[in-house]
């Protein structure tokens, strides 16, 4: 499904856990709280774009595909569920 892009979403991914695993250290060490919640928006930006990026290939890729056949109410509802999910 979203094999095009399979290695960006591992780079990000693998970036995303790095920032995190710094913000542990940065809490071991009593880091001040701005510069950690600064990296907290970080990584909350950096797994919203790995989002965007496997919701676009979704919509393209499964529900584009689906619109042509019996199931696209399915699909159609399927995809307005993962949106909410999304934006939780």
């Amino acid at each position: 499904m979203y094999q095009e892009s399979k290695e960006d979403l591992l780079r990000r991914l693998k970036k995303i856990e790095g920032q995190v695993k710094g913000i542990q250290k940065m809490i071991e060490k009593d880091a001040y709280c701005v510069d950690v919640l600064v990296q907290v928006a970080a990584v909350r930006s950096a797994i919203n774009s790995v989002g965007k990026i496997l919701l676009k290939s979704y919509t393209i890729e499964c529900v584009k595909g689906a619109m042509c056949t019996e199931k696209q109410d399915d699909m159609i509802d399927e995809l307005v569920n993962t949106f909410i999910k999304f934006m939780k």
